[in-house]
């Protein structure tokens, strides 16, 4: 059996921050595959994108090894993006819905299950994706001016009036 651990993030404000993603692919308990990278900046970014698409890259890793005819089993700590895949919940958003069908089509049809886990039993594959974001910002990709900018712009839009 195929497991995998997901995480999306988006940093350091949702939205419009920088998406990062860190997933873990096991094969019977063994890792096979480890994957933390960005995967976006700016306007339409989100958390929910970047939960997406790390399962879209999570996927496309189990078919790239040839694993897609294998009982596959996926964790995320996403409500949102479980109960979408599970079909329970209506996708609302416009851009949500073409990550939604990328990942159905990717997704092994009879063979596939996901299922929602608490942050907690989520840390390995959040560490990967907050990592992402920490080599972001080291590599330049991410500048600490944009980053302060952001947080201003995020503690501005808390304060009560």
């Amino acid at each position: 059996m195929i497991e995998i651990w997901i995480d999306g993030s988006c940093e350091p404000i949702n939205p419009g921050g920088t998406g990062c993603i860190g997933y873990i692919i096991k094969n019977n308990g063994a890792t096979i595959a480890v994957g933390s990278q960005t995967v976006g900046k700016g306007e339409g970014m989100t958390n929910n994108v970047a939960e997406y698409y790390a399962l879209i890259y999570a996927l496309k890793e189990i078919r790239r090894l040839k694993l897609e005819n294998e009982d596959v089993f996926v964790r995320s700590d996403s409500q949102l993006l479980v109960n979408q895949m599970n079909r329970k919940w209506k996708v609302h958003a416009t851009h949500i819905l073409r990550l939604v069908h990328e990942a159905r089509n990717l997704a092994p049809l009879s063979r596939f299950r996901i299922e929602w886990i608490s942050r907690e039993e989520n840390e390995e594959a959040d560490q990967l994706a907050r990592s992402a974001y920490k080599k972001s910002l080291k590599e330049g990709k991410v500048t600490i001016q944009e980053s302060k900018k952001a947080n201003h712009n995020l503690e501005f839009f808390l304060k009560k009036p």
